[in-house]
């Protein structure tokens, strides 16, 4: 059994509250919000004013994912904002400063998460697994939407679901870039329980069908 979060960045952005509202409708309980900075990936999107705009109009859990340099600048606009999770990246900052803004998103009752690239090793994610509640693997290069997904990122899931049911059981393993039908079983075989899927949902037909799959 898995969880789909549809990611906002592939939704119609002058008729967002619409594509919000369709993707509740679909039957998805999760909404992943991608925050890029144009600095620690090369493009620029959504702030926390737009995840305060979106609390009150869906009851979704917000799995918001940092894409940004220093992200103890702002987690506590991002916590305030709504955000039910708040993920960052291992490789965004200092151990310190990772560790720290992971006490701060804790301190503000939201969820806390790590994020690797595909050129990081699973093992950068353990110094920091006792703090966090969901791990993301990144299978295409943060920054883009649409693109191919990397099926040799899988060693890299795996490790770290038998990481997590060592040292955090109960720790969500989400799986973003390139999830479709096809490779979102992939994807849970070898351990992920929440899938990221963005163009793959929005453009499908049938969305209430892709939930059902991605989800059974």
């Amino acid at each position: 059994m898995a969880l789909i979060s549809p990611s906002m960045l592939s939704a119609d952005y002058v008729n967002l509250q619409r594509d919000i509202e369709m993707t509740e409708a679909a039957g998805a309980k999760w909404l992943h919000i991608d925050i890029m900075d144009g600095h620690f990936v090369p493009n620029i999107s959504f702030g926390y004013s737009m995840v305060k705009a979106l609390r009150p109009i869906t009851d979704m859990v917000l799995d918001v994912h940092l894409m940004i340099d220093t992200p103890i600048r702002y987690v506590d606009e991002f916590c305030k904002a709504g955000a039910d999770y708040l993920t960052i990246h291992v490789e965004s900052d200092t151990p310190e400063n990772i560790d720290a803004t992971l006490d701060r998103i804790i301190a503000n009752g939201v969820k806390p998460g790590i994020v690797v690239k595909p050129k990081t090793p699973a093992e950068a994610v353990l110094p920091y697994l006792h703090k966090c509640e969901l791990v993301l693997v990144m299978t295409v290069e943060p920054g883009f939407g649409g693109q191919k997904f990397m099926a040799d990122m899988m060693p890299k899931l795996k490790a770290l679901k038998e990481m997590i049911d060592t040292h955090k059981p109960g720790c969500h393993l989400e799986v973003d870039g390139g999830v479709d039908m096809v490779t979102a079983e992939i994807c849970k075989e070898n351990g992920a329980d929440v899938l990221v899927a963005g163009s793959a949902f929005y453009k499908a037909e049938d969305k209430v069908a892709f939930v059902k799959s991605l989800e059974s």
